[in-house]
């Protein structure tokens, strides 16, 4: 225990809420194509998947996506089909489990856009934490860092702020938030940078923050239909942007905020290359399904456009999501089957799911290539 006594230092975060804020005109260019890139992302995403009713549940994909990407940068990751499963409550993996709540925590961030307060950040984080932390939707009570000992701050990379200051320091940040005056990709990469700063929470700082700049962006009206992948731009090169956490709390914003543009970027145009592939899976299915013969009032019509965003099901999440009976649910299974669109996956007769192939194939493909980058 003696090597982990002796002194150290906590940060002081600065206050935000009153900052002349001044951003060099390089900077500036770089976040207002950052800006205009998310916006077209957003529109053409939203005008594919509105031009073809089958697409629309690709919204949750996309969401999903950016949840486990953020998640990921915590170091928990999960495959597509892990999730999938974790959704319909057929997994056993306690990643995938904590990878929902941060899907949880997203929904919960487009949902509370209209209210960018402090109340909205704890209910992120208690969606992000509700049953694996005792302390979910609220602030920490104890000292915290990031490091290595898990005993002692001594020798953390970042030793977060005494937990007195952490009341006042989310007001500033919730004022700074609110500010009219700063552009949207600068302000959701100082805001983020400052939450993880501030470090309010014993645990899900990183997921929360992230979080949050989802919901800064569809409260600023950036994005207003989907979730642009921004935690995917950042999982690209994830020690450039802890070092960029640390040049924030040393007193330089530039490579933070730089490095959001650098993956809002790479989130638009990642992004539409998923939508693209999705869409394509989708008509394939379509035309296997079409050429069944089935009549369009059949239940496989309806099960379909679902499998974009759950591709993997089972009969009971059917009955709740589409409000059909176990009969129906499993004609419209067979129907699907039959077509080639679904495979069974577990070969047993009880616990039974169904999984579309093509759709896990092309996001455990699409997380790859980010892994890869």
């Amino acid at each position: 225990m003696a090597a982990a006594s002796g002194p150290y230092s906590t940060t002081v975060p600065a206050r935000l809420s009153d900052l002349d804020l001044r951003v060099p005109s390089d900077l500036a260019a770089a976040a207002e194509d950052a800006a205009s890139a998310l916006a077209r992302f957003d529109s053409q995403a939203t005008a594919r998947l509105g031009a073809e009713g089958s697409l629309g549940p690709m919204k949750a994909i996309l969401l999903r996506t950016e949840a486990s990407s953020s998640s990921q940068i915590e170091n928990l990751t999960v495959g597509a089909r892990q999730l999938a499963l974790a959704e319909i409550g057929q997994s056993v993996s306690l990643n995938a489990r904590l990878v929902i709540g941060n899907v949880r925590a997203m929904m919960a961030a487009n949902t509370l856009a209209t209210r960018l307060d402090e109340q909205s950040i704890l209910d992120m984080h208690r969606a992000l934490m509700e049953g694996h932390h005792d302390e979910a939707g609220q602030y920490r009570g104890q000292l915290v860092w990031v490091g290595t000992s898990g005993i002692s701050p001594r020798g953390a990379v970042h030793v977060a702020p005494a937990a007195a200051l952490v009341p006042d320091a989310m007001a500033d940040l919730v004022q700074f938030v609110t500010r009219e005056d700063v552009q949207v990709v600068v302000q959701t990469a100082v805001a983020h940078a400052q939450l993880e700063t501030i470090h309010p929470f014993a645990d899900g700082n990183g997921r929360t923050g992230r979080a949050l700049v989802h919901a800064m962006m569809r409260a600023k009206g950036l994005v207003t239909s989907v979730t642009a992948p921004v935690s995917a731009g950042l999982l690209t090169d994830t020690t450039t942007y802890f070092d960029a956490l640390q040049a924030f709390r040393a007193g330089d914003a530039r490579p933070i905020v730089e490095r959001f543009c650098e993956a809002a970027m790479f989130a638009a145009a990642s992004g539409t290359r998923l939508v693209d592939q999705l869409a394509e899976e989708v008509t394939a299915s379509m035309e296997l399904l079409a050429a069944t013969r089935l009549r369009r009032q059949a239940g496989a019509w309806r099960v379909l456009p679902r499998l974009v965003g759950q591709p993997i099901v089972n009969a009971a999440w059917l009955q709740q999501s589409l409000d059909m009976n176990a009969v129906g649910a499993q004609r419209a299974l067979r129907q699907l089957v039959d077509a080639g669109v679904v495979v069974e996956r577990t070969g047993f007769q009880r616990n039974r799911v169904w999984e579309h192939r093509g759709i896990l194939a092309i996001l455990d493909g699409w997380a790859a290539s980010i892994r890869r980058r």
